[in-house]
């Protein structure tokens, strides 16, 4: 008998003790299906979001190619208008201006369109240094234009990547860009490209001899609309990210204010 009541009344305090930790697991469950939950509903309302603005910015981005056009035929028309010369000056400059700034809008909204849309990725193995190669033949003539000196490293034997190489192209080519608006009031203009590998990524350099930038601003740099240079639409960094991630990748930031930035975008590579 007495050892009965001994066993019930273990039971019993176990049970006690069970039932705090039983309470707070029920609880923590409840709070993962809500989070769970709103994060659906908030996925779902940004994808109603994204589809709303997209199919406005393309809504803006028709009529805007319209003014363009006619911007540019009045422009084309000026000598023929029976006004005097001093007349006509002044509304080649202002039909100028109207181009620059229709120009710097469908810039934008294409920037905007790009990072919006959604991604397929048509991948394919492929020899990281053609895709490099073609992009240095390409952007050359925009940097004898800036007064950049463009270099590029790379190995002697093929750096295979299971990628999308039109849109990892357009990754770079949103890092060299970047690099170029940094060194705009440079000095010393140098781009490096170099390409090595680890052993299980490729990772693509694009460093610069910019003015470099700040460590409190380098967590918030990939963020939309935040741009680090002069003249950036602060969509190319977020794109060439989301390129990036798409191909299950990722884009380190190492930088010193002074001395310059290096963007390095890395992909798994091919095995």
């Amino acid at each position: 008998m007495f050892s009965w009541t001994w066993l019930i009344a273990g039971t019993a305090l176990g049970a006690v003790s069970v039932l705090p930790y039983t309470i707070w697991r029920h609880k923590r469950d409840v709070k993962r299906t809500e989070e769970a939950r709103s994060r659906a509903q908030a996925s779902e309302r940004m994808a109603e979001i994204g589809n709303m603005t997209s199919g406005l910015a393309h809504e803006i981005k028709n009529p805007l190619s319209t003014v363009g056009l006619n911007a540019q035929l009045l422009a084309e028309d000026i000598d023929h208008l029976d006004a005097p010369e001093k007349e006509k000056v002044k509304i080649t400059k202002r039909l100028d201006s109207l181009s620059r700034e229709v120009h710097r809008l469908k810039g934008i909204l294409d920037d905007f369109l790009q990072f919006a849309g959604r991604m397929k990725l048509h991948c394919e193995e492929i020899d990281l240094r053609l895709v490099l190669s073609d992009l240095e033949d390409f952007y050359h003539p925009q940097c004898d234009r800036e007064s950049i000196v463009m270099r590029m490293q790379m190995p002697e034997n093929p750096v295979m990547a299971n990628v999308d190489a039109s849109l990892l192209k357009q990754a770079v080519l949103n890092l060299l860009i970047n690099a170029t608006h940094a060194m705009q009031d440079s000095e010393q203009k140098e781009l490096m490209v170099r390409l090595e590998t680890t052993e299980n990524e490729a990772c693509i350099h694009i460093i610069d001899t910019g003015n470099g930038i700040e460590e409190d601003r380098i967590s918030e740099i990939f963020h939309p609309y935040v741009s680090s240079t002069q003249g950036g639409t602060g969509l190319g960094l977020p794109t060439a990210l989301r390129i990036a991630q798409e191909h299950s990748g990722h884009i380190v930031l190492n930088s010193t204010v002074g001395q310059g930035s290096d963007f390095t975008l890395c992909v798994p590579l091919y095995k």
